[in-house]
């Protein structure tokens, strides 16, 4: 199991955490997702390191930008 979190830029609000935690949720192997709209940060929980590539792929799709793991 593994648990990283990532700081991810352009979320305001209740929209932007159910769309991140339902386009990061469909990764194969992620087994939760956690969106902390104050701090700026989504927590992945999955089966093996997360492809840190994929993960920013989906958010900026959804209209996010990840800038990282947060420290």
């Amino acid at each position: 199991m593994s648990i990283t979190t990532y700081a991810v830029a352009g979320m305001s609000c209740g929209h932007c955490k159910a769309t991140l935690t339902k386009v990061i949720g469909e990764l194969d192997g992620v087994t939760d997702v956690g969106v902390d709209l104050a701090t700026g940060q989504v927590t992945v929980t999955s089966a093996a390191e997360p492809d840190d590539a994929l993960v920013a792929e989906v958010v900026d799709e959804a209209g996010y930008e990840l800038t990282g793991r947060a420290a």
